[in-house]
């Protein structure tokens, strides 16, 4: 799988994934000497590739970096959300290949080996497939319609889900998203009353790209094929009680506003 984003600092790279969800500052996040990260779930970045969302903090973490190069302790590349002056400028001071605009972290996992071409911005994550999906929330007076996936499913089995599946070649998402609703429910549904850009959901060795769908329906009852093995009304702020594909609530969240 390809991703495309931006060069930020030349160069090409190869290696494993050391990842952190959260922002970093190189002064205090990381010793310059020998590497260790010491926030998160620690590790170290000497010879990695290292993922995280974005730098912060104090102008020195620039030095820090220069610091980990100077002590052959370095990170082989570094792949960010969206670059910041602080990491840009240690990236560039020490030679190390930087590529940002990558649509989320949360594409990469810990383990991964990725080819990083910051002199064209790409970024390849190997042995990772990408596939595009829909997912949509029948909302009926403030609650959300939720399947139940059997522990049979070969994607997220027994978990609870919005209506979800993937696009066929050729289609469009918003008619995807229609086709499935019908297929999964028996329910139909017009026009979109609610959509967001797409979100990124890792299962394994597939990268799902879901497109996110919000109709409003008035007494739809469902009548389930055998994708699902059951369904229900669920209240919008009981959802995150429930077991489900990743990133559900913060879809939902985002569709409601």
């Amino acid at each position: 799988m390809i991703l495309n984003g931006r060069c930020i600092s030349p160069g090409s790279a190869r290696g494993e994934v050391v990842k952190l969800d959260e922002p970093l500052s190189f002064l205090g996040g990381v010793d310059g000497s020998t590497g260790e990260i010491r926030v998160g779930n620690g590790g170290n970045v000497a010879g990695k590739v290292l993922v995280f969302p974005k730098g912060k903090g104090s102008t020195v973490g620039s030095f820090v970096m220069y610091d980990l190069m100077v002590h052959g302790r370095q990170p082989v590349a570094v792949i960010n959300e969206s670059a910041e002056t602080i990491v840009a400028t240690g990236a560039v001071i020490s030679s190390i290949p930087m590529v940002d605009l990558i649509p989320t972290v949360d594409v990469f996992e810990d383990g991964d080996i990725v080819s990083v071409d910051a002199d064209t911005g790409t970024v390849e994550v190997e042995g990772v497939e990408l596939r595009e999906a829909v997912s949509s929330a029948l909302v009926d007076n403030g609650r959300v319609l939720m399947l139940s996936r059997p522990a049979t499913s070969r994607s997220f089995p027994g978990v609870w889900s919005l209506v979800s599946g993937k696009i066929e070649d050729g289609e469009a998402p918003v008619d995807a998203s229609r086709r499935e609703i019908m297929e999964e429910t028996g329910i139909e549904v017009g026009s979109p009353d609610g959509t967001m850009d797409p979100v990124y959901v890792r299962e394994g060795t597939t990268l799902w790209k879901v497109f996110p769908f919000l109709y409003r329906v008035s007494g739809a009852e469902p009548v389930l094929n055998d994708e699902n093995e059951g369904f229900e009304w669920v209240p919008v702020d009981a959802v995150s009680d429930r077991d489900t594909v990743k990133g559900t609530g913060r879809v939902l969240g985002t569709l409601l506003g």
